[in-house]
C-alpha cells in the first residue's frame, strides 16, 4: 500500500511538472540600448602597500622611503614601480 501510493505521488509530480509551459522569447525582457552604460577604460595602476591603496600611472609615492612612480608597462596594460632619477 505504501508503495503504491509512493509511486501515484511521483507520477502526480512528474505530470505537474511536464505540464508547466516554458518561457517564450517574447515573454523575456528585451534589453535595451540606452540601459547600457559603457566601461571606463582601465588605467594602469600600482599598490602601495604603505599607503594602503593604488596609484595610477604617472604618479609618484614613497614606499618604504623611497621616492617611486608608476610607470605603465610597455603593453600598457599594467604599471610597475620605478625609482625616481634625479
Amino acid at each position: 500500500m505504501r508503495s503504491l501510493f509512493i509511486a501515484l505521488a511521483s507520477l502526480s509530480l512528474l505530470a505537474a511538472c511536464a505540464a508547466t509551459p516554458e518561457p517564450k522569447a517574447e515573454m523575456k525582457p528585451a534589453a535595451k540600448a540606452e540601459e547600457k552604460v559603457a566601461t571606463p577604460a582601465k588605467v594602469p595602476q600600482c599598490y602601495s602597500g604603505d599607503a594602503g591603496k593604488f596609484f595610477n600611472a604617472g604618479e609618484k609615492a614613497i614606499v618604504s622611503g623611497v621616492a617611486v612612480t608608476c610607470v605603465a608597462t610597455a603593453d600598457g596594460k599594467n604599471a610597475s614601480w620605478v625609482g625616481v632619477k634625479k
